[in-house]
């Protein structure tokens, strides 16, 4: 019987006693409780502690080492930026390359909660029984090679010939961002629950670790060539408590009668089986790595090779269909869910077809009827599944939305420089406006939560699409579910689009706030200069446009805005210097002189408006024909 299908009806505990492979019947005792588990328990309960001072110190003081997490080596190989993170992946290869996956066993946060959960099952008397999969065992290392390889290889790909292809490095080794990079408390939390915990109940001890942990994808290829391994004695007569203790669902007797050694790369050097070795058989010590012997020992699977690749199947649509949706699950809690996704698919499968289906002690399928624990188990499973459908739904929706705001290439200073930019679009244009809008809308009205990033996108179709007051309110849904830049740039848009429709106080307000949050936001001290001079303020105005000039002194509009202030101050000096520092700025291009006149128009300052207007249509005649400009050269 295929492992997994088992009858569990029977209550499972660890201090059972097991036959002899080989030895004598004396032999036969029952399993030691594990010293060393006590140890490595309170390593990881150590390293937990540490983390949440961390992140106390960080929240403290404003500024602390970057964190120390495997993923932001991603950040190195893109960037250039060494991290704290990928100081600690690559030491944890090195350490990998000598001594097997003892970081694993020992330094992981993630490994801590699985282990918590499979103590607290046991303690309940349920006992992890392993999912053994031929193919889900390589996502691990498919998902490690996208994230830390593919970088490179695009790099190298679209990298212009001169340039380097290796990143200049750059010390990043402290950081006022600590949690830029991870999702918020209410998301980290059932992040931790599924990947810590449901892994386990349904893939068994280290389920996370063995069909998700991209690190454990390069941790298991160093391992194969480590020499520090679980090596064994002529002591060993073949009791099986070694692998009865194993929480990495290795088989260590019977790898260790074959080899001479565990050659798993799934073991991470827990040393439980060391511990409980009767006759202290067992030991880590060094000579051969695991790849110069042959295969490991031939495992007993949960599926059939067409269940396995149904398995794919479903594993990668549960993926795909979860992975950012919202803009908020993370490729970690994607990759869990698509293992306990998968599970439940092919045992529900399994409980309309014939013979008897289990669940851990529980019988879920016998004598061709479901019982009650089968119909509470489907029940769960289509709730499961659904909602994972349901996600996949409204991810479609958002990447096809994402896909056509992708296509639209209006420039943003020309879309907002009057209030009804829709005349700027093209055929093109207005299609992918109102398919990506129509994308969005459905998102958003099936979806369980606000997608900020689609907010934001939606409210920027809504304004080319003519409906300015329509993209104010959903700009104000999306500035209150945003923080940080996010925030800062809705609020700067959604008061660029009250200046336009004559709003200046609202527009003044949001833009305040915008600055707040973002100080170095120098296109909004422009929008907040307009504010202010059409508001009557016209000194604060100068003062805010020339603040704009300091922080960027290549601002061709600001230059105009501070000409047209000191003519109509009769400072014609000032005035003469701004406009001939404006025009050495200002590219020849007639959309960028039609935007310029069409916000210096905005603001009365007509002759600099019609200067512009004048070099618009110089460089582009058709603009005379497309705008219908009157005799004036006003719009």
């Amino acid at each position: 019987m295929k492992e997994g299908c088992v009858s569990q009806h029977t209550k499972p505990t660890r201090s059972v006693s097991l036959p002899v492979l080989g030895g004598t019947s004396e032999s036969s005792t029952e399993i030691k409780t594990s010293r060393t588990s006590r140890w490595r328990a309170a390593a990881l309960i150590t390293l937990n502690l540490l983390m949440i001072a961390h992140f106390v110190q960080w929240r403290l003081s404003g500024s602390t080492v970057t964190p120390i997490e495997p993923s932001e080596a991603m950040q190195t190989l893109q960037t250039g930026a060494v991290n704290a993170g990928f100081i600690f992946f690559a030491l944890a290869i090195l350490a990998t390359l000598i001594f097997g996956r003892f970081v694993c066993g020992w330094g992981c946060h993630l490994l801590a909660l699985q282990d918590l959960c499979a103590w607290l099952m046991r303690k309940i008397g349920l006992t992890p029984r392993p999912f053994r999969s031929r193919l889900l065992v390589f996502v691990p290392l498919i998902v490690a090679l996208y994230m830390f390889v593919w970088p490179t290889i695009g790099r190298w790909i679209v990298q212009p010939a001169d340039q380097p292809l290796i990143p200049e490095f750059t010390d990043h080794l402290v950081t006022s961002e600590f949690w830029a990079t991870f999702p918020p408390f209410w998301v980290a939390v059932p992040f931790l629950f599924i990947c810590g915990f449901m892994t386990v109940y349904f893939l068994g001890s280290k389920g996370f670790c063995t069909y998700a942990c991209p690190y454990g994808g390069f941790f298991g290829l160093a391992d194969k060539v480590a020499p520090g391994r679980i090596r064994v004695t002529d002591a060993c007569n073949g009791c099986g408590h070694c692998t009865a203790a194993c929480t990495s669902n290795v088989l260590v007797h019977a790898e260790v009668k074959q080899h001479g050694m565990v050659v798993d790369p799934g073991c991470m050097k827990c040393m439980d089986c060391v511990s409980v070795c009767p006759n202290d058989a067992l030991y880590f010590g060094f000579g051969k790595p695991a790849g110069a012997v042959g295969r490991s020992v031939k495992k007993n699977y949960s599926l059939s090779w067409p269940e396995e690749a149904l398995a794919a199947m479903v594993f990668c649509a549960s993926f795909f269909a979860v992975w950012d949706v919202y803009q908020l699950v993370p490729m970690l809690m994607a990759l869990g869910i698509a293992g306990v996704t998968t599970f439940l698919f092919l045992r529900t499968l399994r409980l309309f077809g014939p013979g008897d289906v289990s669940f851990h002690r529980f019988n879920l399928r016998s004598a061709d009827s479901i019982k009650k624990s089968g119909w509470a188990f489907l029940a769960f499973s289509v709730a499961w599944i659904g909602l994972n459908a349901h996600s996949g739904w409204v991810r479609y929706h958002e990447r096809a939305g994402a896909i056509a705001f992708a296509k639209v290439h209006i420039p943003d200073e020309l879309a907002l420089a009057q209030a009804d930019p829709s005349e700027w679009l093209d055929r093109n244009d207005r299609a992918n406006i109102a398919e990506g809008r129509d994308h969005f809308e459905r998102a958003m009205n099936a979806g369980l939560f606000v997608n900020k990033e689609s907010l934001s996108k939606l409210a920027w179709f809504e304004y080319l699409s003519g409906e300015a007051a329509q993209a104010v309110s959903t700009l104000d849904i999306a500035a209150n579910h945003q923080d940080g830049t996010q925030r800062a740039m809705s609020l700067y848009y959604r008061g660029a689009v009250l200046n336009r429709l004559g709003d200046y106080r609202g527009a003044l307000t949001d833009l305040d706030k915008a600055l707040a949050e973002r100080p170095d936001l120098i296109t909004a001290r422009e929008e907040r200069g307009e504010s202010l001079w059409q508001l009557g303020q016209r000194d604060t105005a100068v003062k805010e446009w020339q603040q704009a000039l300091d922080g960027n002194p290549r601002l061709a509009l600001s230059c105009n805005f501070l000409a047209g202030a000191a003519r109509a101050n009769g400072n014609s000096d000032a005035a003469s210097d701004y406009e001939k520092r404006a025009d050495q700025l200002t590219p020849k291009d007639a959309r960028f002189h039609w935007m310029l006149a069409s916000r210096l128009s905005n603001v009365g300052m007509r002759d600099l408006a019609e200067k512009h207007f004048a070099l618009a249509a110089k460089l582009d005649p058709a603009l005379l024909l497309r705008r219908k400009l009157l005799p004036g050269g006003r719009p």
